[in-house]
């Protein structure tokens, strides 16, 4: 038998045994694709946001951990406004609220007069002009996940609301929620003359870190987020995602090495006779601790193989729960990259000490054995 077939093959010997190892892997390596996959898509949809309408950067209230817990006064709107290089600045209020089945409804919160300025296109009816009004306008995904046109109703904190526009931005998460008065938002949110963020547009030739300065300078309770960089340095939230990421990472390093080193020992064990006969016919020390690493490895591999396939059936079941709209996933090669590094690792430390203890084994005390 060839050497690459005995290495396929001897794993599934003992097949339950070898199921378990792989499940206990493949749910670590499951955790960290589904961590991985919605970090990335946090981020992106994050970038988007911050990027929304073309603005330069965005101002968020400075020592939060999430930017969408800032709250800052309204009245800073005019003053940024008025600070050098800014050609003009707009307050953001955003909300998650219940909507039909989706517990997750973005609204967004704006002043009519200042729409213009988030750049969005508007496909159907018309925009938002009266802030006392209870009207909305949705965006085209939000409007056919919930099977609203224009005219139609719908219904935020027991009251109705109609729709009278949908409108199309090429953000994710913009195009799955609602614009809605600044003013009607803020009572919705028992949040009177708060934003969460403000939009900056800058005059020609000014330069992004000049007004960025002057603003937190001017006003230290306030941060700007010109880049993903700048976002990642003040929001907790994303970092503390990255960090429960690496955290499982090792926790599945440390947990499947352990179940690895059972199963190949046992392994080992049951196969000692045979690995004597093998020393006996001329088999070399390294040969022998080659095959049970590689079948340590096949183990591991098919684990972040199964893994992978129960991160991405994690991410959808997650989706249809109730997150579709609110995260757009982004499934990067990295991610994939690392649960494979993590699944071959695993292989790897597990089977050094079986497949050492393997190769030390003397062929006339193997061959005795019963």
């Amino acid at each position: 038998m060839r050497f690459i077939t005995l290495v396929l093959k001897n794993p599934f010997r003992s097949r339950a045994r070898s199921l378990l190892a792989i499940t206990g892997i493949a749910i670590g390596i499951a955790t960290i694709v589904t961590l991985g996959v919605i970090t990335e898509g946090l981020k992106t949809s994050t970038e988007d946001t911050l990027k929304a309408g073309g603005a330069d950067f965005t101002i968020v209230e400075s020592n939060v951990s999430d930017m969408f817990f800032s709250k800052i006064d309204e009245e800073y709107v005019d003053r940024v406004r008025n600070v050098s290089g800014v050609e003009d600045a707009v307050g953001i209020l955003m909300a998650v609220q219940p909507l039909d089945d989706n517990p997750y409804f973005v609204l967004i919160g704006i002043d009519p007069a200042k729409i213009n300025m988030s750049q969005i296109k508007i496909t159907e009816g018309r925009t938002l002009q009266d802030p006392d009004a209870d009207e909305v306008i949705m965006g085209k995904v939000a409007s056919e996940n919930h099977g609203k046109k224009v005219g139609d109703t719908i219904k935020i904190k027991n009251r109705e609301y109609r729709v009278v526009g949908i409108f199309e931005s090429g953000d994710m998460q913009q195009d799955s929620g609602a614009f809605i008065s600044l003013k009607k938002l803020q009572r919705i949110e028992d949040k009177e003359g708060k934003v969460t963020m403000i939009y900056v547009k800058m005059t020609r030739n000014s330069a992004v870190e000049d007004v960025t300065d002057r603003i937190e300078k001017r006003y230290s309770d306030l941060t700007t987020i010109a880049s993903l960089e700048d976002l990642q340095s003040v929001d907790q939230g994303l970092q503390t995602i990255d960090t429960a990421t690496w955290a499982i990472s090792l926790l599945a390093i440390i947990i499947g090495g352990i179940g690895v080193i059972n199963t190949m020992i046992m392994s080992v064990f049951e196969r000692t006779r045979e690995i004597g006969v093998l020393k006996a016919v001329g088999w070399r020390e390294r040969r022998i601790l080659a095959m049970i690493l590689g079948e340590s490895v096949v183990l591991t591999a098919i684990a972040g193989a199964a893994g992978s396939v129960l991160g991405v059936a994690a991410i959808q079941i997650l989706l249809a729960l109730g997150m579709k709209g609110f995260i757009e996933p982004v499934y990067s090669p990295e991610i994939f990259m690392r649960a494979f590094a993590v699944a071959f690792t695993v292989g790897i430390l597990g089977g050094l000490y079986p497949a050492y203890r393997a190769s030390r084994l003397a062929p006339t005390e193997a061959l005795r054995y019963e």
